[in-house]
């Protein structure tokens, strides 16, 4: 029996049993179109959180004060104050693998003008921040300038959110003064847009000034809350990390014994952690699609068992007339992974519209890679082969003469 032989045959057995072939396949096919959008799902979730992250500096290093203890309790890092204008200056003389360094000083409140308000962020950093760290560029006007910062000016950038609030009517806001903690601030640009961050947050709620102006007009403090840095280039992040720390240590007078009161952390470590949580949550809702395919496993196992039950002696009738066993083993495997297969292919158009969906009903990013296609067509004929073989083993090893009693 030939290939194109086993393949009439078993079109010809399905074609009998149409509707009952088509319930066999609904379970692979449930399996194999739900691995594919959980599959999508995770994957677009995250090239999203990838992009987002890059999009926020693909090289930028955060500096951040760190957990301390004192007297054998350990202090929330938020209440800790290690970072100062010292530790910058320390910095941008000392690392040669750092393009960048700005601190930052933010302080929460509203923002005013006119008889609009928005509660919002203000932000302090240095000229560095835009151009060398964010890659933010602007979409209307300057930047300030480190004379501003000299000179603690009272000056600020505004991102879109914060116009949209205190500009409702399409006003331009260059050239106009808003408050914040009722100081008065010349606004001399517009941030481009953003969006949000990988974190859920709305980067384009925000106003930058000079450092200098925050600390001291908004905050009263000496210290800062972050230190942004920026490697040179992707390849120098790591040792731009070990000499950030290096440097710090240094400048804080911390003994080799005294544990570090900063903490360095890199945007390629967020997207590492970010990346593997996305991983662990697909390889999980994946497996749980995947019930559904040893469902329709089993349920090929069972209908071929019937079919066989129906067919005892068209098998015999194969074999009296010469027929192996090795035939109507074939004969049986090839029914079982052509409704596998069959079942597969609709079940990938089903994954492929569902994922499309949830991104336009849902607006949630989905991808869909060509190698969970090709592994659920593989899985699909495994399946086949799997759940079709015991019955077609079976079918092969009847008694002809029995088979045709």
């Amino acid at each position: 029996m030939s290939l194109i032989n086993l393949l009439k045959i078993a079109l010809k057995a399905l074609q009998r049993n149409k509707l009952r072939a088509f319930l066999t396949m609904l379970g692979i096919i449930i399996g194999v179109g739900s691995v594919i959008a959980m599959v999508a799902i995770g994957q677009g979730s995250k090239q999203s959180i990838q992009q987002q992250l890059s999009g926020m500096g693909s090289n930028m290093i955060i500096i951040r004060p760190n957990s301390n203890v004192s007297a054998g309790a350990r202090l929330d890092a938020t209440s800790v104050q290690t970072l100062t204008l010292a530790d910058v200056n320390a910095l941008n003389r000392q690392a040669v693998h750092l393009s960048g360094v700005s601190p930052s000083a933010t302080g929460k409140g509203q923002a005013i003008y006119g008889n609009n308000n928005w509660p919002t962020s203000i932000q302090g950093v240095s000229t560095q921040y835009l151009d060398s760290i964010r890659q933010w560029p602007l979409k209307d006007g300057v930047e300030f300038t480190d004379k501003d910062i000299q000179a603690e000016t009272k000056v600020c950038l505004l991102g879109q959110t914060v116009i949209n609030n205190l500009f409702p009517n399409g006003e331009n806001p260059i050239g106009k003064y808003i408050r914040f903690s009722k100081i008065p601030f010349l606004v001399i640009g517009i941030l481009s847009a953003k969006g949000e961050n990988a974190f859920g947050q709305d980067q384009d709620d925000i106003i930058l000034a000079p450092y200098t102006t925050v600390q001291k007009r908004i905050l009263s403090t000496i210290y800062f809350q972050n230190i942004y840095t920026s490697a040179r280039d992707a390849n120098s992040t790591d040792a731009a990390s070990a000499e950030i720390s290096e440097i710090l240590r240094s400048s804080h007078r911390l003994k080799p014994t005294d544990q570090d009161d900063f903490a360095v952390r890199t945007m390629q470590e967020l997207i590492n952690t970010f990346s593997s949580t996305s991983q662990l949550l697909t390889v999980l809702l994946t497996a749980i699609a995947s019930i559904s395919l040893v469902i329709g496993g089993i349920g090929i196992m069972n209908i071929m068992y019937v079919s066989v039950t129906e067919r005892t002696r068209e098998i015999g009738l194969r074999m009296s007339i010469g027929a192996t066993g090795g035939n109507i083993l074939l004969q049986f495997l090839t029914e079982a992974i052509m409704i596998s297969i069959t079942g597969g292919v609709i079940g990938v158009l089903l994954g492929i519209t569902a994922s499309k969906l949830i991104t336009y009903f849902l607006s949630w990013p989905t991808l869909i890679t060509e190698s969970s296609i090709m592994i659920s067509f593989l899985v699909c004929a495994i399946t086949g082969v799997f759940f079709g073989y015991y019955p077609a083993q079976k079918a092969s090893r009847l008694d002809p003469i029995e088979a045709l009693r």
